[in-house]
């Protein structure tokens, strides 16, 4: 039987999601509760990778098994044994057939920018106390919309077949003293969301004009981006699938 994880975790104790030799990873950690619990050794597929200290609101993997599972039972005596800032939120019987990643349709991050210095935000979000025009980036923004090649906002030694992900929605809102860049797609290049919001926060301070920030999409070069914000503001939100496969559409 397949089964898929609805996970949440803290990711600044971990080298991100990936499993790596000789580095601690939340794949790691999951794959070898699960083996444990079941007896035998499982096998874990993420619906994608996050980097050393980002964070996850929403992570899906699936594994299999030959056991039928008691659901709810299950998720205690994982959460049981994980550690603190790994905990599962639900899990769903599916197809043999459905895939964690292949299957997702669209994926949402978050990125939190504090503009004041806040200990309790500590690994949480970004301070920057600088002023930023957030008109400005909401409008430059809004021309993520218009574009689907990104090379420009992806890793340099990346290994993929193309460049091009459709984003749904990209924009900043400010919640709780904190400000928040929302941005949706189909899919993610490696780097690409701390990307962007670096080059946004270019715009924001008035380095780059909204003009200049579509001539770098266009130009398709990573050296004319602005740097990748620090990973601690970032959370993978959401992770979406067909209607054939459960709405695993949790809020926060």
């Amino acid at each position: 039987m397949r089964y898929f994880l609805d996970i949440t975790y803290l990711g600044t104790n971990y080298h991100g999601w990936q499993i790596q030799a000789n580095a601690h990873s939340v794949q790691a950690e999951i794959q070898a509760k699960l083996s444990l619990l079941l007896g035998n050794s499982i096998e874990v597929v993420g619906s994608g990778r996050t980097d050393t200290g980002v964070h996850a609101k929403q992570q899906i993997a699936h594994f299999n098994t030959s056991q039928s599972l008691d659901i709810q039972d299950f998720i205690y005596k994982m959460n049981k044994i994980l550690p603190i800032d790994i905990s599962i939120q639900n899990m769903y019987v599916v197809a043999d057939t459905a895939h964690a990643r292949f299957d997702a349709v669209r994926r949402s991050y978050e990125y939190y920018l504090s503009p004041h210095k806040n200990p309790f935000l500590i690994n949480l979000a970004y301070f920057d106390g600088r002023d930023f025009d957030f008109d400005l980036m909401n409008e430059a923004a809004q021309i993520l919309l218009q574009h689907t090649d990104f090379q420009c906002f992806s890793r340099v030694k990346t290994e993929v077949n193309n460049f091009n992900c459709t984003i749904n929605q990209a924009h900043w809102y400010f919640k709780n003293e904190v400000w928040v860049f929302e941005i949706s797609a189909n899919r993610f290049l490696r780097g690409m969301v701390r990307a962007i919001v670096g080059t946004l926060l270019e715009v924001g301070l008035r380095k780059l004009q909204v003009a200049d920030f579509e001539a770098i999409i266009l130009s398709q070069d990573r050296r004319r981006a602005g740097r990748a914000v620090p990973p601690e503001g970032l959370y993978l939100t959401k992770v979406e699938y067909p209607e054939s496969l459960p709405k695993m559409n949790r809020q926060g």
